[in-house]
């Protein structure tokens, strides 16, 4: 294989990850628990921008409840994510595994 052909498929490869890389920056899912009680927006790097918790919620005697409702959310909207990642960049993304997207 021609070096000089290698080269210009890494640059291109290298571009379209820069690409994904910002498309993933706007990106953005909720997941909520507990009828809507527990509300988490995560970004499209998975990070945690937003946490809403209803009031009703927060009650000091039970806060494994709120514990449990937190991490329920915080799952669903890893799962949104997942699911929106998969059909804002399934084109772009054939062929390259990223862990955790599953196959």
């Amino acid at each position: 294989m021609n070096p000089f052909d290698m080269m210009k498929n890494l640059a291109g490869m290298q571009s379209q990850f820069k690409a994904v890389q910002e498309k993933l920056a706007e990106l953005e899912a909720e997941g909520s628990s507990g009828g809507n009680m527990v509300r988490i927006t995560i970004n499209g790097k998975f990070e945690i921008v937003d946490i809403k918790l209803d009031p009703i919620c927060v009650d000091n005697r039970d806060v494994p409840m709120l514990q449990d409702l937190i991490r329920a959310a915080h799952h669903a909207a890893l799962e949104k994510m997942q699911e929106e990642i998969k059909a804002q960049l399934g084109p772009i993304m054939a062929g390259i595994n990223i862990p955790g997207m599953g196959a």
